[in-house]
């Protein structure tokens, strides 16, 4: 063994006495183990809720999605398009056909939101449940329409679902309105009832969502869509099915994966998770760089075992790998207990949910756990970085009054 190891393994673990030093080098330790294990637990809370946000928003973001770059919509019945219809990797091909609309309901008031007919491939989102706060998502019943409402929509007009006497008005303006006395006659008016109410997100709250063939009515559309939705089975390659998709369509149309079509939000995530992984760090490196006083008061305290391991001929380099090695060892004994105690703490979050959120939330109860090998090895990394430098610091502050400590003994 290594003899500047073995003399700091000496120091560090020696039961003989138990001074100040020893507990300063504990709470040293400590803080390791307490800022390794936080951020172990909050890193993988906050992969766990980013989890359940993107979880949320693939209800109504579809692993790709096919749009006009000119224009508002397009005519899906080319050959390609019905040749990927049938394209075994697929989950559903969904026809979508939006537009804004303003709604009514009942005398509560107005609100101008978007109308979202999708077809029946929609609902294969088995996910879609777990979306309703009230109600159920059901866009048809027999021979009639239903809508499914965004929150938002629900807290403007005061709907309630389970008055089967009071629609929801939806007025798109006509495109062939002449001038006339009654304004009305320029707008088409629908009728639907709601039979659900969701709550994702505010960027999706001001959604209505009804069955594509009642938007065609509405817009008097008979052919044209605004979107195609592609989902596809798990393990298929998504790069490799959006360059597919983008070659064979040509210029006329833009394909956007997930990310694309919420770039500011996975970017938000992003500033966030490195955000709170840099103030976590921080704390960190305050609790490590305790261990500069307590190996200096070491160096203090040990200057006549220094005097006598010069006078047997150890030189510089093995004084200071004594105060290194004894650093090291401090950290990453804390780190190591502070990711394990993370790890087993995470597992039980994650089995047991044992940590609420409160009674308000309906989608999930208690904090979510998401554990990535990555960010272990990022913590291990970031305390042996941390470590090795307030290490060397101590090491060399070890030395500095050699020559003085050989003269006053």
């Amino acid at each position: 063994m290594n003899t500047s190891i073995y003399i700091a393994k000496r120091y560090l673990f020696s039961r003989k006495k138990m001074h100040a030093i020893n507990i300063i080098s504990g709470v040293s330790m400590l803080g390791v183990f307490i800022g390794s294990a936080a951020l172990v637990i909050i890193l993988s809370v906050f992969n766990g809720l980013e989890k359940v946000i993107l979880s949320a928003y693939s209800n109504f973001t579809p692993e790709l999605r096919i749009e006009p770059r000119q224009g508002k919509t397009f005519d899906p019945n080319t050959p390609y398009f019905n040749a990927l219809r049938r394209d075994p990797k697929l989950v559903s091909f969904t026809e979508v056909l939006e537009e804004k609309a303003l709604i009514r309901y009942g005398q509560t008031g107005q609100f101008i939101g978007t109308v979202m007919g999708v077809s029946d491939e929609f609902l294969k989102n088995q996910q879609l449940d777990s979306t309703i706060e009230k109600g159920s998502f059901t866009l048809k019943d027999k021979n009639n329409f239903y809508a499914v409402i965004g929150a938002t929509v629900q807290g403007k007009l005061s709907v309630n679902i389970h008055d089967q006497l009071s629609p929801l008005e939806v007025y798109s303006p006509r495109r062939d309105a002449s001038n006339s006395a009654d304004p009305l006659s320029a707008f088409e008016v629908k009728y639907i009832y709601p039979s659900g109410i969701f709550n994702i997100q505010q960027d999706f709250n001001g959604l209505i969502i009804t069955p594509i063939e009642f938007v065609r009515g509405l817009l008097n559309e008979p052919k044209n869509i605004s979107a195609i939705y592609l989902n596809y089975k798990k393990g298929t390659n998504l790069k490799d099915m959006q360059a597919d998709v983008v070659d064979k369509v040509g210029s006329m149309f833009t394909i956007k994966n997930r990310f694309e079509q919420n770039t500011d939000l996975y970017k938000t995530l992003n500033y966030e998770h490195w955000s709170i992984f840099m103030i976590l760090t921080f704390v960190l490196i305050i609790a490590i760089f305790n261990i500069v006083g307590s190996l200096t008061m070491l160096v203090i305290d040990k200057q006549k075992d220094i005097a006598i391991l010069t006078s047997l001929g150890a030189n510089k380099r093995l004084i200071q790998g004594i105060f290194f090695f004894e650093g090291m060892m401090i950290s990453f004994i804390g780190c190591i207990l502070g990711i394990a105690v993370g790890l087993i703490f995470c597992v039980l979050q994650e089995q047991f949910g044992f940590i609420k959120f409160g009674d308000n939330l309906t989608i999930i109860d208690a904090f979510p756990i998401a554990l990535k090998f990555t960010d272990f090895i990022l913590v291990f990394l970031t305390v042996t970085g941390v470590a090795v430098i307030a290490s060397g610091i101590s090491a060399r502050l070890s030395i500095k009054r050699l020559g003085e400590i050989k003269e006053e003994l």
